[in-house]
């Protein structure tokens, strides 16, 4: 029986943008907050001196490419597309050139969040767990392999819902770099094999409604479609 319900916990598994297994395993997913200023001013929220984080464990992954289960009773379910960076090694207290070697593969995210229930978190000065932690609430693309990359530390991506475009995303707007990223979270918590990071969110974040169909793309490498369901 306990073998039966984790394979079900953990069918999800890191695949290559053609279809392929990637045989690293599924770890925690570090994510990174206010790392684009038109998503802080959207927000109305302040810029922060050090990169903001905060975690969503395994079970929170899923495949994009299946519907995206979001709550429908616990108020409005926002998307926040993100780049997705696939660690390939153990990371502690690393440089940025360090961390440029562990990366295996680049891919997208979303960052799902319980809006309503954020905000009431926030208001009672609680972590963000219950509305960003959920299980289902980071679903990921298949990743491109960096070695297939010709340019790996500049992605323009994109999210359009109901063939509207509502995110628009350029790495090289980030106010804190990937390898920066990688290396200042090294310094805090160690990074695994398998663990994925979230890099930050563009503006364009709104309510998810079960129906809508979503394409997320990775410009010149990716475009999953999917639709939203509930849970």
């Amino acid at each position: 029986m306990f073998a039966s319900e984790s394979a079900q916990r953990v069918s999800y598994r890191h695949n290559d943008q053609h279809g392929q297994a990637i045989g690293l395993p599924v770890g925690k997913v570090v994510c990174v907050g206010r790392n684009y200023m038109d998503h802080i001013q959207e927000m109305s929220n302040q810029v922060s001196e050090v990169p903001l984080l905060f975690m969503k464990p395994s079970t929170a992954v899923v495949d994009m490419r299946e519907p995206v289960a979001v709550p429908t009773i616990q108020g409005e379910c926002h998307n926040e597309l993100e780049v997705a960076v696939l660690i390939a090694a153990k990371l502690t207290k690393v440089t940025p050139e360090q961390a440029s070697k562990a990366v295996y593969a680049i891919g997208l995210g979303l960052d799902l969040t319980l809006r309503d229930e954020q905000s009431r978190l926030k208001e009672i000065g609680q972590p963000w767990e219950r509305a960003k932690s959920f299980d289902g609430s980071c679903p990921l693309s298949p990743f491109v392999l960096v070695n297939s990359l010709s340019n790996n530390d500049h992605f323009v991506f994109q999210l359009h819902i109901n063939e509207q475009l509502v995110q628009s995303g350029d790495t090289n707007l980030m106010l804190t770099p990937i390898l920066q990223l990688i290396s200042e979270i090294s310094h805090h918590f160690t990074l695994l094999p398998g663990d994925v990071i979230l890099t930050g969110t563009p503006k364009g974040v709104g309510p998810l409604h079960v129906g809508d169909k979503i394409t997320a793309v990775l410009e010149g490498h990716l475009s999953i479609s999917t639709r939203v369901s509930s849970q």
